[in-house]
């Protein structure tokens, strides 16, 4: 897989998440600065009322969309961030929910140009031979904040794509 490295691919039950959230409309595959600028925004925002550096936290990215189906023009992305759900937010922070259930789970070290190619590999190669099969939740990157990634320039990353059995 290029460059990219994973460790490993499981079925997991994820719990539900009330995430605060900053959302962009628009073309984002491949495009590193618009995750910079949504992720700087929300984490500005999520630092000054003191919700950063608590442990086992992660920031997510959700995607609402798919790039398959989907004009590039109108794919949403949110990135998110794991907070109380009686946390408020205002201006273009948003709240939700991420619905939990039976994910699976891949866990990879990414450098910015390897995205696709470990969805790729999740949809085209381990999905196809798993037993089960996509469900209609939302799929998501989460990014644990306390893992530092073995190489530089790539990120620790779980790909968790909602499934069903067939």
């Amino acid at each position: 897989m290029d460059n990219a490295t994973v460790a490993t691919i499981e079925v997991r039950e994820l719990p539900p998440l009330h995430v605060a959230y900053v959302r962009h409309t628009g073309p984002y595959q491949g495009n590193p600065e618009v995750f910079g600028s949504l992720f700087g925004r929300l984490c500005t925002w999520a630092g000054a009322r003191g919700l950063l550096g608590r442990p086992g936290t992660s920031l997510l990215a959700v995607y609402h969309d798919d790039p398959e189906v989907t004009e590039a023009s109108k794919l949403r992305v949110s990135v998110c961030l794991p907070v109380a759900q009686d946390t408020p937010v205002d201006g273009e922070v948003g709240k939700m929910t991420v619905t939990g259930g039976k994910y699976a789970v891949g866990r990879f070290e990414l450098g910015p140009a390897d995205y696709q190619n470990a969805w790729n590999l999740i949809y085209g190669r381990w999905l196809p031979e798993s037993g089960f099969e996509p469900d209609d939740r939302l799929c998501y990157e989460s990014y644990p904040m306390d893992l530092k990634a073995a190489t530089e320039g790539k990120h620790v990353v779980d790909l968790c794509v909602p499934v069903k059995p067939l």
